[in-house]
């Protein structure tokens, strides 16, 4: 394969259809047809509008919060969506209601999750994290908690990543 077509995300082969691949992150329901959608889709001869809509209906639950979506275009301009899960940062910082992070994580913290909603977000992002069950997808999503300032049932997230290490939340886990 000639190096130079893997820089731009198509690599034609004899007999196969080019297709161009657009990777973009938008807002959550609120895509429009300006950057980055508009001039990366616009060369591609597609109705953008139409584009833009139907990512925005397929964002909608995740109002507010940078979602990663992919566009295929193949060469007949038929489109497919891929729409991705937010960063785990955008999902606990949702969860715990807060719109930025700590600035000072380890001595401040800016929120507080219940266990549920780590256990929530742990299988929302299971397919995507390196963790084979719940458990250890829920250590995951704590050890995020830490980097953001944001508390597990009332302790910091070491701690929380130390109970569940010590068996107190196995009956949830399980």
């Amino acid at each position: 394969m000639n190096q130079c077509w893997a820089t731009f995300g198509y690599a034609p082969t004899y007999g196969d259809t080019m297709a161009e691949t657009v990777e973009v992150l938008v807002p959550g329901g609120r895509a429009t047809a300006g950057p980055p959608l508009g001039p990366a889709l616009g060369p591609l001869g597609i109705n953008v509008k139409a584009v833009v809509d139907d990512i925005n209906k397929k964002t909608a639950e995740f109002n507010g919060m940078s979602v990663p979506v992919t566009v295929m275009v193949d060469d007949k301009k038929n489109v497919t969506l891929t729409v991705g899960i937010p960063p785990t940062t955008a999902l606990v910082m949702k969860e715990a209601g807060v719109e930025k992070g700590s600035g000072t994580p380890n001595t401040q913290a800016v929120g507080n999750l219940p266990l549920e909603a780590v256990i929530r977000i742990a299988k929302m992002k299971m397919e995507s994290m390196l963790s084979y069950d719940l458990k250890t997808a829920v250590k995951e999503v704590m050890g995020t908690c830490v980097s953001v300032g944001v508390t597990v049932e009332g302790k910091t997230a070491k701690q929380a990543i130390a109970a569940v290490n010590a068996g107190e939340w196995d009956d949830q886990l399980a």
